[in-house]
């Protein structure tokens, strides 16, 4: 059986620098115009295409193969793409002048990569050479570090502005010599392109990174940026097991965190929602709220909710600004409080805890459950929304890594098990504990008043 009227293979297998491959003979920019060509010409929903590893013909590349037929086309180029898909996928004639049928040369070819690699890894093996993805690994914060430099200098609305070096210099306040250096490695990564002397930003760079674009991520991706810095003592907090001072934390630190978590929130919003069944819900209460993302969902889902965020001083008139562009004033409010002793107030439907537990040791959340339950009206829900590990605590990897980030950030924060989130909830006074999986790196705990 098969499901496509034709199906096919693109090599995307990426080699180590200065190693010839399908992708660095422009892969993933022939893919790009394949898809575009067949949503063009009405066929995507007859032709599959599926990236495939490594055919070992690199030199030839980039290598596309066509089923049922398996034709092997080889250096394919974006110019060739809409012949193939009118001549071979819509007539069924092959591209004879990049057809590739010369099946024993083709299957030498494929041998001798073959044993050159296996005798290539054997020798670093026997050398004690670091694999490839361990080192890449190691070495990974320095791509990090280049685009996060980048956005604190607002590189990219600066070469918007002109891309001639000493211009984008002097709009960053920069050495010139150094802007370059730093304009040279994100041509490297992709995020710019250089002509001559001249930068320009790259369709991703232009649509996230630049002042003016309805998608600037900016303001939230500086929060990356802080966090950097708290990272960086990450061996001291490991020796003394919590957030080491030393670092001031940076004066647009809450718009950026709230942006970052707005941004957040915002993708996830809708699986929260959607797993929450109706319960006829009045009345609501989200703790630390941030940006008001949640709330605004359950807003725009529940048309009789009212909805009350309890956040801290300096966020709150952040929240008010995005719940007022939301268009959700009249429904949603804003108050300052702390959650851990302030009055939650009483006769809540349903209860948001949403990426809060983790910022807490386990006998605050112990505590914060408590308070919870006592504001819930009978049958109340809470629903807690965090990153959820297993029992073991070594997975998922987002949520392992997460913990780390709470100890550099907070006093005793940690991300927290499954097992955890129940004991606290039944001991709180939740009954029908369970756990939600959700897409992405974060679950939900969800709990009835009893």
């Amino acid at each position: 059986m098969e499901p496509f009227r034709r199906h096919i293979f693109v090599c995307t297998q990426a080699k180590p620098e200065g190693v010839t491959s399908c992708p660095r003979n422009g892969a993933f920019g022939l893919l790009q115009v394949l898809e575009r060509e067949l949503l063009a010409q009405g066929l995507d929903d007859e032709v599959q295409v599926t990236t495939c590893g490594c055919l070992g013909l690199c030199d030839d590349g980039p290598i596309m193969i066509v089923y049922p037929e398996a034709t092997w086309y080889r250096r394919v180029r974006t110019d060739d793409v809409r012949e193939i898909v009118e001549s071979h996928l819509r007539s069924g004639k092959t591209v004879e002048r990049i057809e590739w049928n010369e099946a024993g040369a083709m299957k030498k070819l494929s041998a001798e990569h073959r044993d050159r690699f296996r005798a290539m890894m054997k020798a670093k093996d026997k050398g004690g050479v670091l694999p490839d993805d361990l080192n890449e690994t190691i070495r990974g914060f320095m791509r990090s570090r280049v685009v996060l430099t980048a956005l604190e200098l607002d590189v990219f609305t600066a070469v918007a502005r002109s891309g001639a070096l000493p211009e984008v210099a002097g709009q960053i306040g920069a050495n010139p010599r150094a802007t370059e250096m730093l304009l040279n490695a994100l041509v490297s990564l992709k995020l710019l392109v250089k002509d001559g002397g001249n930068f320009s930003n790259t369709p991703t760079s232009a649509r996230f990174f630049t002042e003016g674009s309805p998608d600037n991520a900016r303001t939230g991706l500086l929060h990356a940026a802080h966090l950097w810095h708290r990272w960086s003592m990450l061996t001291e907090s490991v020796r003394t097991g919590t957030a080491v001072a030393g670092h001031v934390p940076e004066a647009d630190w809450t718009t950026s965190f709230v942006a970052a978590m707005d941004r957040n929130a915002k993708e996830r919003a809708a699986a929260v929602v959607q797993a929450v069944e109706d319960n006829g819900f009045k009345k609501m209460l989200d703790l630390g709220g941030g940006s008001g993302a949640y709330s605004i969902a359950f807003a725009r889902k529940f048309p009789q909710l009212q909805v009350e965020i309890l956040d801290v001083p300096e966020v709150v008139p952040l929240t008010q600004d995005y719940v007022r562009k939301a268009g959700l004033a009249d429904r949603i409010t804003a108050r300052t409080g702390d959650m851990l002793r302030d009055p939650l107030g009483s006769g809540y439907d349903l209860v948001l805890v949403s990426a809060i537990c983790h910022m807490f040791s386990p006998e605050q959340n112990r505590d914060l459950f408590r308070r919870v339950c006592g504001a819930l009206a009978p049958q109340g829900k809470i629903i807690v929304q965090d990153f959820i590990l297993e029992p073991d605590k070594t997975a998922p990897q987002a949520a392992a890594l997460f913990s780390l980030n709470m100890l550099v950030g907070t006093q005793s924060g940690s991300s927290y098990s499954e097992p955890e989130y129940a004991d606290w909830l039944r001991d709180a006074g939740f009954k029908d504990v369970r756990r939600v999986r959700l897409p992405g790196p974060s679950g939900l705990m969800i709990g009835l008043r009893s």
